[in-house]
Parts: C-alpha cells; structure tokens; sequence
C-alpha cells in the first residue's frame, strides 16, 4: 500500500528577464533603450502636450511635436486686450475686473480645447508660454481655470524668451520680444533668464496701433460712395477727412499686417530739407490744416490724435484728395510754425511708397451705393512705425536703447556674446524690414552725442566731462549681429558673420510657441 505524498510545488524555477528578439533585417533602430517606442521624445515626456501662447491680445495653440500652431485667434473682439498694465484701485472695482478676466479666460481655453484643437482636456497635460512679467493674477486666474474648470493633468509654465532661443538652437543670447502692450530684452545665459537685467518700454504694438490712427486722422482721405442720382460729384468734391469711425480696429490690423512697412532711416537729410513747403502742388489751393502750434513737435507727437480728436471732417474746398493727404501750410505762415505738418512734408519728400486706395464699408445712414474707399498716404505707410525708433526718455525708451541698456547691466564678460547673439521676436517685428532699421538704430544710438559746452560748477574747477551714455558700449560696434536677421550686412568681426542671420527661418510671432513645441 502507498503512503500519499503532500503536494509541492514545481522544483525547478529560473526566472530571467525577458528579450527582444532582434532580426537582422529590422531597419528600426532604437534612440534609447529606456523607450520601447521610436518617435521623438520631449523634455516632458512621450505624449503630446497641448502648447498655449497667451498673449494679451493674440493665443495661439496647438501640439508639442509639430512645426507651427494648428489655430492664431484673437482672445478678445475690439481694440481691447485680454488684461492691462495697469489694475482698479479701488479693492471691488479690482474684484469686478478680477472676476471679468476669469470669465474671458475659460472662454478662451474651453474654445481652445472644445473648438480648435478636439481634444479632452482631462487627458492632456498643457505647457503655457509665459512672459518675464506677466501678471501675477493673470497667472494665477489662467491656472485656476485650467485644474478647476478644464480639470487638466498638469501645467508648465514655460519662459517666453527662454524658449524662443532654444528654437533657434541656442541657449545663450539677448531676447528682445516686441508684444502688443510692451516690448521687453532679457539677457539669458545658458539658458538661465538674467531678471535683474530686464528692460522694457510702453513701445510696442498698442503705441503703433494709436499712432497710424492718428495719421490717418490728420492725413488720410475718405472718398464716400457716390450718391445713385444720375449726378456725377467729382473726386474732389467727394473728399474729405476720415471720420473716427471708420477706422476700426479689423480695418487698422489690415492695414499694419498688408500696407505698412519699416522705411530706411533719414541719415543724409540736410537742415534745409525742414522747410514747409511741398512741391507739386497748386499755388492757389487751399488746404485744410492740421491743429499745430509747437515748432519742437516730433514724431510721437501724432499719437496723441485718439479716438476723442475734434479733428474736422470737412470737405476739401477746390483741389484734388491730395490736398489732404498731402497739406499745405497757407501763405504768410511761418514755414516753421506746424511741427507735425514739416515732418510730413520731409517724409512725403523721401519716401518711396505710393499711395493705396483701401475698399472700407462706408458710414452708416451716410446714403451712397457699394463701398467707400479709404486713401492711406504712401509716407503714412513707410514712416507709421518710426514712434518705435524715436529717442525717448526714461519711461519711454526706443526698443534700440532697451537693447543697449540691458547690455549696460550685463557683466562686462558677458557684452561680447549677448550684442552678436541678439533675438527679436514678437508681432510686431513682423513688419517687413524691422529687423533690418533696429540694427541700424543700434549703431546709430551708439555713436557719440553731438558735443554740448558746459560751465564749471566753480570759477575754480574745469567743466565737467560730457555725458556719454553708451561710451563702455562702443568697443563692441563691429559685434552687433541679429541672429534673425533676413538680410544681413557686411560684417565686421568673425562673431558677426557667424552669427547674423543664422537662425531658422521661424517668423517673430511664433518663434516662442515652436521653441515650445520643440521643449514638449
């Protein structure tokens, strides 16, 4: 009889760990043994991420792995931006305004997830592209909405300088971004932002938007539709200055993104070419004048024509539409009185542009058939955006002297390779040939000032020096180089050929959200 044994378990066990099996006729070859799969993988992970470039006025979105945004859209309607520079000071009306802001924000992201990208939000994690100064309770309302609201995985913020040099495959450089509501130079070194350097200036977009508004006030014409009577009103008749509300804010953005452009500046112009007078025109005409007063008045002076101007919009009394475009100062006058008037004429004088005719949807009730036609001087196109180079002062500076005081605040070791590593993105540059005049005010503004005599403070001390504001920077004139420059021109220095023009052939505006997507 046999005696049952207790049941055990199998005696002989090796576990190993499992293998491939490699063939040698695979072509797939793998980039990391930590990846069982072969596409590219980003800094975050092997998903896509959803990359959002909030900007004040302009998103745009899309997936981290691809070349450009699927969808740019305009975050709210109007001339209004999605938040400001400046805030209530009042604690409910910045409450009210608090509440405003979150309410625009979740309508812009759930459009963002829902409309443009078809995409379930609690499935993909979000990498926001975030400005050096962008505000605190901006960043914290857009955050809120994205885990409260849309109830997303995770949010990156990202620096918006940072990476639109790490598109251009680099990691230390000079970022000047030239937004909507300011422009803003930040000095990185391999690829730490350098905030105690920062600079920024009120002139960016928003500025040029006002200014080519108050040109064409003062200078533009507006040809209302002709009347369906069998009478024939000539062209001259017909026109007139152009009413406020005609110029909205789709018609203005038409007109900087197809129309205008950055002109070479005026070095050659002699003192004799600032006299008020045009030529070309009638002796007998009439004109109907722009308000004048200061002889000083300069460029920027046009912007403070706004939406509020009394400016009249009188019919032209005998000659031709030019005759507004292109006023007179009346006989008697002294050439010399209307500062605005002289610095249209010089620019009429030296610019290239021809005038354009721009099909407009004309006043309601104003009677007439089809559509009206707005004429934009060719000088107005050429000279609009000059309020960006003008010197300016300490709260105003142009974007070549924010350049120029970052690279004053950099460590002297560090100069040389921030002035030939310059980056200049943004909408704004966007504007044919910007890059191109921002190099060329940076040397400009970096040659010595005219040389002014000054007195001793004591009969018995001599004068005291003259004040040189870039004189430490002026050894590095030959380095100048933008790195996204589209034409470049003759070097002087083995760094500047090295350097200018040598980045990718990314447009300004979206140069943040590829180094965005290249990071996801």
């Amino acid at each position: 009889m046999s005696i049952p044994t207790t049941p055990r378990s199998k005696t002989s066990f090796n576990p190993v760990t499992p293998t491939t099996k490699r063939t040698a006729a695979t072509h797939i070859v793998q980039s990391s043994p930590h990846y069982t799969t072969t596409r590219r993988h980003s800094l975050y992970g092997v998903e896509d991420r959803v990359v959002i470039d909030p900007g004040s006025r302009v998103w745009k979105v899309g997936f981290s792995g691809e070349g450009r945004p699927r969808e740019v859209f305009y975050a709210t309607e109007g001339a209004s931006s999605l938040w400001t520079l400046r805030r209530a000071a009042d604690a409910a009306e910045r409450a009210e305004e608090d509440r405003m802001l979150e309410v625009k924000m979740e309508k812009c992201l759930r459009s963002v997830f829902h409309d443009s990208l078809l995409t379930d939000p609690k499935a993909r994690k979000v990498i926001i592209v975030e400005h050096p100064l962008l505000p605190i309770y901006t960043k914290d309302t857009l955050a809120r909405v994205l885990f409260e609201n849309l109830q997303v995985p995770s949010v990156s913020f990202a620096s918006s300088h940072l990476l639109s040099l790490l598109a251009v495959g680099r990691i230390t450089g000079l970022v000047l971004d030239c937004g909507y509501l300011e422009s803003v130079a930040l000095p990185i070194f391999a690829s730490r932002p350098l905030f105690p350097q920062i600079q920024t200036t009120p002139l960016a977009g928003s500025r040029l938007h006002s200014h080519l508004r108050s040109l064409l006030l003062l200078f533009g014409t507006y040809l209302p539709p002709t009347s369906p009577g069998p009478v024939n009103i000539p062209t001259a008749s017909r026109s007139m200055r152009v009413p406020p509300e005609i110029l909205t804010d789709s018609i203005l953005d038409e007109l900087l993104t197809r129309c205008c452009f950055v002109g070479e500046p005026l070095l050659s112009v002699s003192s004799n070419d600032t006299r008020d007078v045009t030529p070309g025109l009638d002796e007998g005409s009439e004109t109907d004048l722009p308000p004048s007063s200061d002889a000083t008045q300069s460029e920027s002076d046009f912007s403070h024509v706004g939406r509020d101007s009394n400016v009249s919009s009188a019919q032209a009394s005998t000659s031709d539409f030019s005759v507004i475009s292109d006023p007179r100062t009346p006989v008697g006058a002294d050439p010399r009185a209307g500062g605005l008037q002289g610095l249209a004429n010089l620019y009429t004088r030296h610019s290239t542009a021809t005038d354009l005719r721009l099909r407009v949807a004309p006043l309601p009730g104003g009677g007439g058939l089809g559509y009206a036609t707005l004429i934009i001087p060719g000088w107005v196109r050429e000279r609009a955006a000059e309020i960006l180079f003008e010197p300016g002062d300490v709260d105003e500076k142009s974007v070549a002297e924010v350049i120029l005081d970052a690279l004053l605040k950099v460590p002297l070791d560090l100069r040389k390779t921030m002035a030939s590593s310059i980056l200049v993105v943004g909408g704004t540059p966007m504007l044919p040939g910007f890059i191109i005049r921002l190099h060329s005010e940076l040397l400009r503004a970096i040659q010595p000032s005219p040389f002014v005599p000054r007195h001793p403070v004591r009969p018995d001390k001599p004068p005291p020096p003259q004040y040189d504001r870039y004189a430490s920077l002026r050894p590095l004139t030959p380095y100048f180089a933008i790195v996204n420059n589209p034409s470049p021109g003759e070097p002087h220095s083995d760094r500047a050929k090295n350097n200018a023009g040598k980045a990718p052939a990314f447009t300004p505006a979206t140069m943040a959200w590829v180094g965005a997507s290249l990071a996801g």
